[in-house]
């Protein structure tokens, strides 16, 4: 064989190497890219930090947040980017107070993330109660919706040894929208703070959230000028998804990266759980 064939027979196993080495680092920049832009546009990864949704969510849980579900404003991005005043893109035919949607807006019972109005950063979870021209009122623990009693119907107690309560009994009820949505509510304290509240008017454009444990969930019952910061009236442009679906669930003694904890933390039956 010639000097300059074997040369050349020598190099090729090294270039198929080196080939190999930046098709795989290709390949890993594409799924990266493919990861940003679904984690962007299409679905955000939320961890759920305080009990104010007990039942439905509890600490520990992690779920899949829509971004297409009501449009996309400037709040839709953790960067805050704004390109055109408050909207962002048109995706859908219907613009609607800074914002282009498809024809969907937030519904009755949508559990949904929202960036809190007095800072526009913070995220909240809550479900939507009151529609934008709505009269919102707490009348002794009961709800009521432009005057007439929500249906809430006592069931078994609630009781997690390591979440709410620690163990102890909580009252469990069933609440029932006028749209048919149906979940569970927690009421620990007969005629809590939030229990009897004045009757709200849901200005247009906003809604009114609220929590599903009545009596340790921050929300539009506290107004912006309550003492320490409430949440009062949602405004649309603020919303960032609708809660779909729980991934991954631990109790709140363990973290997400404490591997070694997970057969015993980790709560097997929450996975891929619908949000309802």
């Amino acid at each position: 064989m010639r000097d300059h064939d074997m040369a050349a027979a020598a190099r090729e196993p090294r270039k198929k190497s080196e080939d190999g080495f930046w098709d795989t680092i290709k390949v890993i920049i594409q799924a990266l890219l493919i990861a940003f832009a679904v984690r962007m546009f299409l679905y955000q990864p939320f961890n759920i930090p305080s009990g104010s949704m007990y039942p439905t969510l509890k600490v520990g849980d992690y779920l899949f947040v829509s971004k297409l579900s009501y449009g996309y404003s400037k709040y839709s991005f953790n960067f805050g980017l704004n390109l055109f005043g408050t909207e962002l893109f048109k995706f859908g035919p219907i613009p609607i107070d800074g914002r282009f949607v498809f024809p969907a807006e937030p519904k009755r019972g949508d559990v949904a993330v929202f960036k809190l109005p007095r800072d526009n950063e913070t995220d909240y979870i809550k479900r939507v109660i009151g529609l934008p021209g709505d009269h919102v009122q707490m009348r002794e623990g009961v709800l009521f919706i432009n005057g007439v009693a929500v249906p809430k119907q006592r069931i078994a107690d609630f009781v997690d040894v390591k979440g709410e309560g620690g163990g102890r009994p909580i009252p469990q009820y069933v609440e029932t929208l006028p749209n048919g949505v149906t979940y569970n509510v927690l009421d620990f304290t007969p005629n809590g703070a939030a229990d009897n509240t004045e009757e709200y008017v849901v200005p247009p454009d906003h809604y009114f959230m609220m929590g599903d444990n009545r009596d340790n969930s921050l929300d539009s019952r506290f107004g912006q000028n309550a003492p320490g910061g409430g949440v009062g009236f949602v405004p649309y442009e603020n919303f960032v998804g609708r809660a779909d679906i729980i991934f991954f669930s631990i109790e709140p003694d363990a973290a997400f990266w404490q591997i070694w904890k997970w057969p015993t933390s980790i709560r097997w039956l929450r996975f891929f759980n619908l949000v309802n």
